[in-house]
């Protein structure tokens, strides 16, 4: 089922837990041969089943090698806590008027990125802001907890895009999430990175806070590639609006195309290769390229911390 599809279901349901399984299941049957360890559940003993209790993990074959009833006992401990940071602020509601924009990508991305902690049986939290710290949740395991984070995902998907201009504080925010989240937390973050260029060094600073309190870090940058990145306009005349400040600029984008390419990806170059240095994961987002790209990294860089 293809991912427009997806949407066009979420829209009619308004659930966005019902896109995150549909995603998830589609990404595990999408890797015929996993070469990911401690993908599954790590299995620990059998133990006899006490009668009432839930048949689902009931060990069929070796009931039918025995006549007796025992349930697969699983490991109750949590592998990993995860902490999902979404960068919520004006810019990130671009492009305007379409199907996708980049918070709504991000929001789908984060909730199916909680579906495979869930299988997981992996810890998670989420942590929202604009020019604060809108929201942010302990990470937990429980199922109540999950559902909790849907909910919470669904009602500031709706608010932010209703909602007036919101400036980005990025770097307060890191700050906080670095003190408030469990240590040895893996911080997702989903933001588009448009802040003060002039700011950055404070931004990388914000990003040590969460490697010193012994933090895995993933930046997510989120991004519409085509129209960010490529700058592929239609060659007519643009008002163009910065969706954080209101202030406009009037241009013809074949006139800046090739000078405004160069310096926009020479400014994430340089994030990228200081992300690279503080040993921190760097990864593109393209909202055209669908949540499984975002789900294959993230599990890559689990398999790394096992």
């Amino acid at each position: 089922m293809s991912e427009k599809i997806q949407r066009e279901k979420l829209a009619f349901f308004g659930n966005i837990e019902l896109l995150a399984k549909q995603v998830v299941e589609g990404f595990i049957t999408g890797l015929h041969k996993s070469p990911f360890h401690g993908f599954s559940v790590e299995f620990a003993e059998h133990r006899l089943y006490n009668k009432g209790e839930s048949t689902r993990h009931i060990d069929w074959k070796l009931y039918a090698r025995t006549e007796k009833l025992f349930t697969k006992k699983y490991e109750e401990e949590t592998n990993l806590r995860c902490q999902i940071v979404i960068d919520c602020s004006s810019s990130m509601l671009f492009p305007m008027n379409a199907e996708h924009t980049k918070l709504s990508f991000s929001v789908y991305a984060a909730a199916s990125l909680i579906e495979l902690l869930k299988k997981q049986r992996d810890a998670v939290g989420i942590s929202l802001f604009t020019d604060k710290l809108d929201v942010h949740t302990a990470a937990k395991s429980s199922i109540r907890h999950h559902r909790y984070l849907y909910s919470e995902l669904e009602k500031h998907l709706k608010q932010y895009t209703e909602s007036s201009a919101k400036k980005t504080s990025t770097i307060e925010t890191l700050h906080d999430i670095a003190e408030l989240s469990h240590k040895r937390s893996l911080i997702v973050i989903f933001s588009d990175l448009l802040d003060d260029p002039e700011r950055q060094d404070e931004f990388f600073q914000a990003l040590q806070h969460l490697k010193h309190n012994k933090h895995e870090v993933i930046v997510f940058h989120t991004i519409d590639k085509k129209q960010e990145i490529d700058f592929e306009l239609e060659n007519r005349p643009y008002n163009l609006v910065d969706m954080e400040t209101g202030e406009k600029i009037k241009l013809q984008p074949t006139q800046f195309r090739e000078e405004y390419k160069k310096s926009i990806e020479a400014y994430f170059k340089q994030i990228s290769l200081r992300c690279a240095d503080y040993q921190m994961d760097f990864m593109p987002a393209d909202i055209n390229a669908g949540y499984n790209d975002v789900l294959l990294k993230y599990m890559l860089k689990r398999q790394k911390l096992h």
